[in-house]
């Protein structure tokens, strides 16, 4: 995609308000790192006060995911999840506008020669990354130190897609956005030896999807890290990311390739992708994102869960 352009169209008065909502956390952005990190729990906290189907879904989605937690733990975990959610707001302004020099303090990255060895081969790379709500500022802590292309939606408000993109592709100018649609460039890309962020850890209904164990329950999987390996001949290198509670930033990790994988079958290959996922937000259940429908789509005859 092109790079985003500044059009005179932006400043009609149907965008003022949000401009000016930009301007007011561009504001916030200069103040102390954990200073953020405390208005962004505030945030949280009347978020889940206010977000009425959304704590209902996340709420649900951990009594799913963990029934073994009694009922206190899991609204001490949900507190903690729409505190980082709150969190994730600022971190997303951070991503954007903080200058690069002050971002990068913030990071601790691992296995990050897992991604140099695989540019020097000129092999592909689907790094699989899963919806936490440290995203927006893992991708762009990552996107300082190596080549890293996303996939990407176009936002209905054409402003804030502008600001989104230009704040997304300035950590690194050789990145590409790539049209979440667009199977054949993002095949291109990966047989190029590029490396390319992708999470299949939601729901995208049936057609795009098998039906596999996610927490014990029959989840409908995306088939694509199977099929984009496959015809992009790439290697699959999982990523984690999780804010630290000492505040000191973030620790990024980029785990070893999946080895033998495409395996066998596409079902054996969402079952192992699965079971990353369920490792993975063990790890740090209060950071994922659960305030969406993960397993809104339903095998035939099973009951709905939401």
């Amino acid at each position: 995609m092109d790079r985003p352009q500044f059009r005179p169209q932006f400043l009609h008065p149907r965008y003022w308000a949000l401009w000016l909502g930009l301007g007011l956390l561009w504001l916030i952005t200069l103040l102390p790192y954990r200073v953020q990190l405390g208005l962004g729990r505030a945030l949280g906290a009347l978020m889940l006060r206010v977000a009425g189907s959304r704590r209902k879904i996340a709420r649900r989605n951990l009594e799913l995911c963990f029934p073994e937690l009694s009922s206190r733990e899991r609204e001490r975990l949900l507190r903690e999840n729409f505190a980082s959610t709150g969190i994730a707001f600022f971190e997303m302004a951070m991503s954007w506008w903080w200058p690069k020099a002050r971002l990068a303090q913030l990071s601790h990255i691992e296995g990050l020669e897992h991604l140099q060895r695989a540019q020097a081969e000129g092999q592909g790379v689907i790094l699989m990354a899963l919806h936490f709500t440290t995203l927006e500022i893992g991708a762009a802590l990552l996107g300082q130190v190596h080549t890293i292309d996303g996939m990407y939606r176009e936002h209905k408000n054409a402003v804030f897609d502008f600001i989104q993109r230009r704040g997304r592709e300035r950590h690194n100018l050789d990145a590409t956005a790539i049209e979440r649609e667009d199977v054949r460039a993002m095949l291109k890309v990966l047989r190029a030896g590029r490396a390319i962020w992708y999470a299949p850890d939601q729901d995208y209904g049936r057609k795009q999807s098998i039906f596999v164990p996610l927490f014990g329950i029959e989840a409908a999987t995306v088939t694509a890290t199977t099929k984009f390996a496959r015809l992009g001949r790439a290697i699959v290198l999982p990523f984690t990311q999780r804010r630290l509670e000492d505040g000191s930033g973030y620790r990024l990790v980029i785990h070893p390739p999946l080895s033998d994988f495409p395996g066998d079958t596409e079902e054996s290959d969402c079952l192992r992708v699965n079971r990353w996922v369920e490792e993975a937000v063990r790890e740090c259940p209060e950071q994922y994102l659960w305030a969406h429908r993960r397993f809104k789509t339903r095998p035939e005859g099973a009951p709905k869960l939401y």
